[in-house]
């Protein structure tokens, strides 16, 4: 599980470098001044303009649609809803750019004043079971504030690449040359993200972003979809502990919980990590463990109320990978 990490980080860097690139690159982004997308290098037009002028046919019209319209989101959609249905929010725990901001900003922030969260009403303990060892500095706080700007900043320009010329806008910051109308966009847009990064950004990610909701509700649905699960067998053995899964949880959940109190698990798996570590003090293997299909249903099943028979093997050493 260790390993795990390491390779989130390596896909959430890989994708937030995506994310900054794409519009540069013409992988990805719609132009504002031609009204069209842009995808791999090409403009992904549906010939509606052609169409009318009567350059092609009903026929040649219908085609188009059907391979740049209906195919494309059928895969979207499809894919989006198979990955939801039996791995959960993988996207946001392993992809989403706005999560690794999310991460960054919570681990600045525990370092300069010991919480995750402007909200939260304790602080975390500066020496936990797991190994973490953080005393809170307030110089940290300054750092804090710069990169909330920094990622800020970034991201209003990065999405305005996505509407307007990558090339223009970039020229235009270099040479202090901005309209009117990309100052305004860029002003607004970093002051909000300043504002949701600083004060709601654990909100956004649970109650304000479409595509975590809708991976939510699939993940929901489906019973044998992967979840973390807590062998309850040996929930003595949390006595001496100091709820380390809990504070390595990066969307303030509880996971030792059922399910339905897990609507927005990201699947980072980091609560699973941090019970590894301090269980491996004791030289025992974490009580936390990623569970799916039939096993999976010792966490789902009882949101209802159920306490289903599952396989002694669910939690044995070979379901943590």
């Amino acid at each position: 599980m260790l390993k795990t990490q390491q390779k989130r980080f390596f896909w959430r860097s890989a994708f937030f470098l995506l994310f900054l690139l794409a519009p540069i690159l013409d992988i990805f982004r719609f132009d504002l001044t031609q009204n069209q997308f842009i995808i791999l290098w090409h403009p992904w037009t549906l010939g509606m303009q052609a169409f009318q002028t009567g350059e092609i046919g009903a026929l040649e019209i219908a085609w188009n649609m059907l391979l740049r319209f209906f195919l494309p989101l059928a895969l979207v959609v499809g894919g989006g809803f198979f990955i939801s249905w039996k791995w959960g929010r993988l996207y946001c725990g392993w992809l989403c750019p706005h999560f690794s901001v999310v991460e960054i900003i919570n681990a600045l922030m525990r370092r300069s004043m010991g919480k995750l969260s402007l909200w939260d009403r304790k602080k975390l303990p500066e020496k936990q079971c797991d190994g973490t060892h953080i005393k809170p500095n307030k110089k940290w706080g300054l750092v804090t504030a710069l990169m909330v700007f920094l990622f800020s900043l970034t991201w209003a320009v990065v999405l305005l690449t996505y509407l307007l010329p990558p090339k223009e806008i970039y020229l235009n910051l270099i040479y202090a040359d901005l309209t009117r109308n990309q100052f305004i966009f860029i002003s607004v847009a970093t002051l909000l993200l300043m504002l949701e990064f600083t004060l709601a950004r654990h909100l956004f990610c649970r109650f304000g972003c479409a595509i975590g909701l809708f991976q939510s509700l699939v993940w929901m649905a489906n019973k044998r979809a992967l979840v973390v699960g807590f062998n309850r067998q040996r929930a003595k053995e949390c006595g001496d502990c100091d709820s380390s899964c809990d504070h390595a949880c990066p969307m303030h959940l509880k996971p030792r919980s059922l399910k339905r109190h897990m609507f927005t698990c990201t699947q980072c798996m980091q609560c699973v990590d941090a019970c590894e570590k301090v269980q491996k003090q004791k030289q025992q293997i974490s009580l936390l463990s990623m569970l799916n299909n039939d096993c999976a249903l010792d966490v789902s099943a009882r949101s209802f109320g159920h306490k289903p028979d599952i396989s002694k093997n669910c939690y044995a050493p070979k379901n943590l990978k």
